[in-house]
């Protein structure tokens, strides 16, 4: 099993404002292991880079000028990324990018992604385990304890080599022990610690919903707005819930 794990700066979002691609990072997981094998490269996006988009990644527009642009990688970074399974954090807003790229240099059988690569969202993922917590890459590193003292700013290499991280120590697998599964589950961490948790008892009170306020669900509808506009794409809540 290949993973490769990817993450982009860019000039700012949306992409369909014509922002553009302006740093890639990927390293490569075989087997649920990290190979020392990565596709890192920084990229000349011929436009100017966002004030706000600078204070998150650092990365200038002085600092690109001598930079290759998309077209000079697009078979590198291609043949590092075909046939295996991507995973992104937030995988639409980078995805969207990355077939954008493509689109512009009319290769349109590349920037079907998802037609030589699965793609897995972290993001969802973690979601998924840990409803109702924060869920952005600095969380999940303190929830893994996993150490990104070195993260002050935002970079494509750096997240990645985290993420993948926080990957593997997410997805350590869960085990059923012993002949009375009845009785208990017991649950392998990505630490190697493992905690048996018994089932609640029969007589336990029923938990008592809370339902969110009109002025809740207001503020939750215009935070869905604003990802959509950011991302370029609907949020899965919104998609899950108008299907």
């Amino acid at each position: 099993m290949r993973s490769v794990v990817l993450d982009t700066e860019t000039t700012g979002m949306p992409v369909i404002e014509g922002h553009r691609i302006i740093e890639i990072g990927c390293v490569e997981i075989v087997n649920r292991k990290l190979t020392n094998r990565h596709f890192h490269v920084y990229l000349q996006p011929d436009r100017e880079v966002d004030e706000e988009a600078i204070k998150v990644h650092g990365i200038t527009n002085e600092f690109l000028v001598d930079k290759p642009r998309f077209k000079d990688i697009a078979n590198d970074f291609y043949e590092f990324i075909k046939g295996a399974q991507l995973i992104i954090h937030n995988a639409a807003f980078d995805i969207g990018f990355i077939t954008n790229e493509f689109k512009l240099l009319d290769q349109a059988d590349r920037a079907n992604i998802e037609s030589y690569c699965s793609v897995l969202d972290s993001l969802q993922l973690a979601r998924e385990k840990h409803p109702g917590q924060r869920n952005s890459l600095d969380a999940l590193c303190k929830r893994y304890h996993i150490d990104n003292s070195g993260r002050e700013l935002h970079g494509a290499l750096l997240d990645a080599e985290l993420l993948a991280d926080v990957y593997l120590n997410m997805t350590g697998g869960q085990t059923v022990l012993g002949l009375d599964a009845a009785s208990s589950l017991t649950h392998s961490l990505g630490t190697g610690q493992v905690i048996s948790i018994n089932r609640l008892p029969a007589d336990r009170p029923k938990t008592k919903v809370v339902k969110a306020t009109t002025d809740e669900l207001a503020e939750h509808e215009l935070r869905l707005s604003c990802i959509e506009k950011a991302a370029g794409t609907l949020p899965l809540w919104k998609v899950l819930t108008d299907n």
